[in-house]
């Protein structure tokens, strides 16, 4: 095969040493930032650091296959690959126990039932009195849950089988037409039930992945604790699934990829 000189010279800037060394020290705080968000998202026994070593390899990576030829920004594909990186990283961790993801689709199930015979969509003190909890118990379930929204981190499981499907139709780039129509439709229904929130679980849903704020600045924002930020962001994404769910949808994902 010919070697163009495209070719010839996106090798040359990819294999040069000072080059390769400025982009990655260039992009390195990017990988930091994308480390914090995601952390933000996991239970505290996550370490931080492993996630950042996780994103430096992704960047790495990055760097290292980066073909401006292709007309792609270099930034655009690290995060990418960063991202990717460190979602393998939490694969391989299996940092989110089947207990409790059983408890997630429990608090699921607790707010389906709870809004059909209420007429509305319950409020944590009518969650917690239906499960049986004191509202402090279920505000530490609700902590503990956190990062049970990265829904792409896990593939099929035994106990739940096809809950990707839906994420994977969602994201998927290809232009068929029942695809198109299928992601439109879960993007309007996300949006309604987006709008049947509390303006509180609006307010950090917004902050968070509209402004790309961190859980510690949406918190000062809203002169709230990170964890209670984190708690209310669990929660505002437990009512999206089990709304989208009530709306026809039984395998919802709510991660950022829908």
């Amino acid at each position: 095969m010919l070697t163009t000189h495209a070719d010839r010279q996106s090798r040359s800037r990819i294999l040069d040493p000072e080059e390769r060394e400025r982009l990655l020290a260039e992009n390195l705080s990017e990988v930091r930032y994308i480390a914090r968000r995601i952390h933000d998202r996991l239970p505290s026994h996550v370490q931080f650091e492993d996630l950042v070593h996780a994103g430096i390899l992704g960047l790495i990576d990055a760097v290292d296959k980066f073909d401006p030829a292709k007309n792609v920004q270099l930034k655009s594909y690290a995060r990418f690959r960063i991202r990717g990186a460190i979602l393998d990283s939490l694969r391989q961790l299996d940092w989110s126990p089947r207990s409790l993801r059983r408890q997630a689709r429990r608090i699921e199930d607790a707010h389906r039932e709870l809004a059909s015979s209420l007429g509305h969509s319950p409020s944590e003190p009518e969650l917690a009195a239906h499960l049986r909890m004191n509202l402090d118990e279920f505000q530490r379930l609700l902590g503990e849950l956190r990062g049970l929204d990265l829904g792409s981190l896990h593939g099929q499981s035994e106990d739940d089988p096809g809950e990707d499907q839906l994420a994977a139709v969602a994201s998927r780039p290809d232009e068929d037409p029942f695809h198109l129509a299928l992601r439109s439709e879960m993007r309007a229904l996300l949006s309604q039930a987006v709008d049947e929130l509390d303006e509180k679980e609006r307010q950090v849903l917004a902050l968070y992945y509209l402004e790309e704020l961190t859980m510690k600045e949406v918190g000062l924002i809203l002169n709230i604790g990170e964890s209670r930020v984190s708690q209310i962001h669990t929660a505002a994404l437990i009512r999206l699934r089990a709304r989208l769910r009530d709306k026809g949808f039984p395998n919802a994902k709510t991660s950022e990829e829908v």
